[in-house]
């Protein structure tokens, strides 16, 4: 029992298990996941959220479902992100992310380079020319 125990930690930590035995044979649940609702801003907006996880928020130029899924693939990929989020209507880009891996700054360029406007700072430009012409500030929202 005692490596069951072991074994399912790191997932009661993590809130992937909703209950658990203990050596008793009590069910315990597992700790509630905090969320947090943000709103959108102008400009980028760090808050703090639960065990160390920061969320921030950026306008960008993003205009379609292929914007999102472009801008959200990206920003897997940087170091310390957690989760990324476009709301494709209001194009405003929620990321999670560890503050000790990385900071807005970081995540700003990253979404620069990836072709889109991130709040006042333009993208890149060879980054928005390899953009399709869907996905350019020009096109309509689609």
């Amino acid at each position: 029992m005692k490596s069951a125990l072991i074994f399912l930690f790191p997932l009661l930590s993590t809130g992937f298990v909703a209950s658990a035995q203990t050596t008793t044979g009590a069910v315990q649940p597992a700790p509630a996941v905090v969320t947090q609702a943000v709103v959108a801003a102008p400009a980028a907006k760090a808050q703090p959220a639960a065990n160390g996880i920061e969320m921030v928020q950026f306008k960008t130029s993003a205009v379609c479902d292929m914007c999102k899924a472009r801008l959200e693939k990206s920003l897997a990929y940087e170091k310390g992100v957690k989760a990324a989020n476009l709301d494709v209507p209001s194009k405003v880009l929620t990321v999670s992310y560890n503050p000790a891996k990385t900071t807005p700054a970081t995540l700003r360029a990253a979404i620069q380079k990836t072709g889109y406007d991130a709040d006042a700072l333009t993208a890149d430009a060879r980054a928005y020319e390899r953009l399709p012409e869907c996905c350019k500030k020009t096109a309509a929202a689609h």
